[in-house]
């Protein structure tokens, strides 16, 4: 899906590309399901550079290595976009088609000359060359990345300068070509395309747009904020600032995995009220005013996985938690309103929403109830006019305890 948060290729697609750029991820350890689909795609006689400051086990199948150095990956993906116009092998009919902005983007690139981009990453010009003319002239072409790119405090940009080489060629939005962003922890993309992210509601849809604003208040039948939320960093910020006082930690143990965890703690420890929901007594847990028990999301509760390339299965629990440890979302149920604002009566069932609502906030018009059969019609009607999707999830067929079978 170009233009949000999710890859626009399936996996199976890499098994088929001519070239693959493997950018900042050592997708061999990392990601080993899907790099056995790369590894076909090697097979089939794909040409593989993989793109990484370290000679990564994922690297030693790669046709070629690109040791750039930290933090020089625009440098590098600008260097590519401006060989591709200067030697003309971009592509102009999709330019027109597809995009807007040729001419500034063109103007932006002029200076990243191929002698240039070497002394700044520490990559051969005769490489940077190889490798843009290889992507640019490849039938088929995909740039695969993860935290590599992402894990940076201009992460954006980076992202953006990669989606730029395939707008340049032409690389998206076909088979065997497009963006693939290998996700970095279970159910990221899940979690994203549920709205969990500070400025999205579900389906990535902005919450400071009025309109988008206005069908989930009718759906939710409450006024919404339409100020973005923060995210992590930001959230810090804000407590450094005083203007963050209360936290509710739900399953992540910042006094531990910040990278600057004396100033972490430091921050945690002013605040006025924390609260951590957690299955382990972590670090964070131990400096709460109060801690709530908590199911192992894949072990003792009802829900749902989404992957990388948008394949959604269903799961069960394969045994009831320990009392007094419900499922997460209960938790979340139990909290109080706000002040001046009437508790709602809670609906029971599974913690996700009732399929009149989905469908109202998603545009799906068939009424939905919680299911496999139905969740894959919601899923099959999101996603239409992707000829990749939906795959895995063939129906109501389940195991004893609740889990789903794999046929």
């Amino acid at each position: 899906m170009f233009g949000a948060g999710g890859g626009t290729s399936s996996y199976a697609e890499v098994e088929q590309a001519d070239v693959i750029l493997l950018w900042g991820s050592n997708a061999r350890e990392a990601h080993p399901i899907f790099f056995h689909h790369v590894l076909k795609g090697l097979a089939n006689g794909a040409r593989m550079y993989a793109i990484d400051p370290r000679r990564t086990s994922s690297a030693k199948f790669a046709d070629r290595w690109l040791g750039l150095s930290v933090g020089t990956d625009i440098a590098l993906a600008n260097a590519m976009g401006r060989e591709i116009i200067a030697a003309g092998l971009h592509n102009p009919d999709f330019i027109a088609h597809a995009t807007d902005g040729f001419e500034a983007y063109a103007a932006h690139v002029e200076s990243y000359t191929l002698d240039w981009a070497a002394t700044q990453t520490g990559v051969p010009a005769e490489a940077i060359r190889e490798m843009a003319h290889a992507y640019a002239t490849a039938e088929t072409a995909q740039i695969l990345w993860t935290l590599g790119i992402t894990e940076h405090h201009n992460a954006v940009d980076n992202v953006v300068s990669l989606c730029n080489l395939a707008l340049l060629t032409g690389h998206v939005g076909r088979w065997g070509s497009g963006l693939v962003p290998l996700r970095g922890q279970n159910n990221v993309q899940g979690g994203g395309d549920m709205g969990a992210i500070p400025n999205k509601f579900p389906g990535f849809q902005d919450v400071a747009d009025d309109a988008v604003r206005a069908k989930f208040e009718t759906a939710y039948g409450t006024k919404l904020n339409g100020v973005p939320g923060k995210h992590l960093t930001l959230m810090f910020e804000a407590m450094a600032a005083g203007e963050l006082r209360a936290c509710y930690v739900i399953g992540e143990n910042p006094a531990d995995s910040e990278a600057d965890v004396e100033h972490a703690r430091k921050l945690l420890a002013g605040l006025d009220i924390l609260v951590v929901q957690d299955i382990f007594m972590t670090r964070t847990a131990e400096m709460a005013d109060v801690v709530l028990p908590a199911s192992v999301a894949w072990a003792e509760s009802e829900g749902t996985v989404t992957s990388s390339e948008r394949r959604g299965e269903r799961g069960g629990p394969a045994g009831a938690p320990p009392r007094p440890a419900p499922p997460r979302h209960q938790n979340l149920r139990g909290l109080p309103p706000p002040p001046g604002r009437r508790p709602r009566a809670s609906r029971g069932g599974p913690p996700c929403p009732d399929g009149r609502l989905w469908g109202r906030a998603t545009g799906c018009r068939r009424t939905l109830r919680a299911g496999p059969t139905t969740c894959r019609h919601a899923w099959a009607t999101a996603t239409a006019s992707r000829p990749t999707a939906p795959r895995g999830w063939d129906g109501p067929s389940r195991r004893r305890g609740g889990g789903r079978d794999r046929r």
